[in-house]
């Protein structure tokens, strides 16, 4: 087994790359940068540029599972030219992928595992959403209409003789990077609070967890669409009270006002603002044991 990995310098690319470490798995990936190319026992590095189409064919030699978790962060600013390029780096990503499969002669491709984000289910402050959840009457929201697009590029892998899953990321916890650190910097500091009325759900995950899931996926080579978050999810009143536990801080601000984050953020206030109450049921019935399955166990060891 050898797995070909875009993104991988990414917060959950380094993750899932330590863990095959562990498991003696074999590593490929993609940078757009020499500087990040490197060839170590069990990885190595090869260049490629998407947004051109090009990549070193090199990179699928021996490799039989592709896990492409390429695309530029939805963490800023939603002006038009950004909007632009958070859908089409993901959509030139597996364009390329694709690409470059059907020019070699020969390949030991079998799986490709795709990232997709929970921004697909509308927002809702009583709805559980299954990952089988479907509805023609969505939200016209920008996230969810990249997920769409983002889903079906990948649903496009099919046509190569691959099978296919497909993992929706919910909000992944990291010590150093991703939203938990913009949490915690101002708990610190005594001026932590929940955003607008708190009762939005938070779908999170451990970042091993998350990692582990990929892996988990690829060594099964299990098809369908599979929701990436924890057993627990948590409104995010009750986020920010479990970080200013685990921190022993107190919260003693008022909720900021939803109107104040979107002046300050526009758009993009979505990913703070909107709920989404996602199930993670179906990965007891795999089979599948959480490192982390309550959020103070998952703080504990990230704080």
């Amino acid at each position: 087994m050898k797995i070909l990995i875009t993104g991988a310098t990414g917060l959950i690319g380094k993750e899932i790359i330590k863990q095959c470490h562990l498991e003696g798995i074999s590593i490929h990936f993609l940078t757009t940068s020499k500087v990040k190319l490197s060839s170590k026992v069990n990885e190595k590095g090869f260049l490629w540029n998407p947004s051109k189409g090009l990549i070193d064919l090199n990179a699928f030699q021996g490799v039989t599972h592709i896990i492409n978790l390429a695309g530029s962060t939805i963490a800023q600013r939603w002006t038009e030219k950004n909007k632009a390029e958070i859908l089409h780096s993901r959509l030139d990503s597996i364009n390329t992928l694709i690409k470059g499969i059907r020019q070699l002669e020969s390949h030991s491709l079998t799986y490709f595992l795709g990232a997709s984000a929970i921004g697909y289910y509308p927002s809702n402050f009583s709805t559980e959403y299954p990952s089988d959840w479907y509805s023609d009457h969505g939200s016209n929201s920008f996230l969810r209409k990249t997920v769409l697009a983002w889903e079906a590029a990948n649903e496009s892998i099919v046509s190569l003789g691959l099978k296919l899953g497909q993992l929706r990321i919910g909000l992944v916890l990291d010590q150093q990077e991703g939203a938990l650190p913009q949490f915690v910097a101002p708990i610190k500091n005594f001026i932590g609070a929940a955003f607008g009325n708190g009762k939005q759900w938070q779908s999170w995950i451990h970042k091993a967890d998350i990692a582990q899931m990929f892996v988990f996926l690829s060594k099964n080579e299990t098809e369908g669409i599979f929701n990436g978050v924890a057993p627990n999810p948590v409104t995010q009143k009750e986020l920010v009270a479990a970080i200013a536990k685990q921190l022993n801080k107190p919260i003693l601000l008022p909720n900021v006002p939803g109107f104040a984050i979107s002046l300050i953020l526009g758009e993009m206030a979505q990913l703070v603002l909107e709920s989404q109450k996602v199930q993670a049921d179906q990965w007891f019935t795999l089979g599948f044991e959480f490192y982390f399955p309550s959020l103070p166990q998952a703080l504990k060891d990230l704080l």
